[in-house]
């Protein structure tokens, strides 16, 4: 049987697929999945110079465990505006805002590659953390340096080395 993490990525898949062939992007091998999108970073580049459109974001929103707020924090943009959006499916990102979700993007899929589900991912991201100055995970998403260290840390737990 299928998990939730599976039906969202097995949609995931086919949006980045119907991406990349609506924007008339070359890409090497031929099957592009949401995974190899996430770890091929030209691809990610290319996405973000074309603009992630909102359909895949609100894909991606779905599949992460942050609320409309935090997503609007994260993006430094408004809530009306992600609603206005939201209005209009052929919206396209900015870089600055496509670079973004691509970085919590992938901060959920290491999450998730750590902690198993996304109720324990979440749990993690609100709780204050000594290796991260005390700070919740959460509250360093916000800039790309912040995720870097939020990514190193899962990192660090996936291997066992805690601080």
């Amino acid at each position: 049987m299928m998990t939730t993490i599976e039906k969202f990525e097995g949609k995931l898949d086919k949006e980045i697929a119907s991406f990349f062939k609506t924007n008339k992007i070359k890409v090497r091998s031929k099957q592009v999945t949401y995974e190899k999108f996430l770890e091929d970073k030209m691809l990610i580049i290319v996405a973000i110079r074309t603009g992630i459109p909102y359909s895949l974001f609100d894909l991606i929103q779905n599949y992460t465990p942050f609320t409309e707020n935090d997503w609007a924090n994260f993006l430094d943009i408004s809530t009306k505006s992600l609603q206005r959006y939201r209005t209009s499916p052929e919206h396209h990102f900015k870089p600055i805002h496509s670079e973004k979700i691509i970085e919590i993007a992938e901060v959920t899929k290491v999450g998730l590659d750590v902690f198993g589900n996304i109720e324990k991912l979440k749990l993690w991201l609100n709780t204050p953390s000594y290796a991260l100055g005390k700070l919740k995970p959460i509250e360093l998403l916000k800039d790309s340096y912040g995720k870097e260290m939020v990514i190193s840390e899962l990192n660090r737990i996936n291997h066992g080395i805690l601080v």
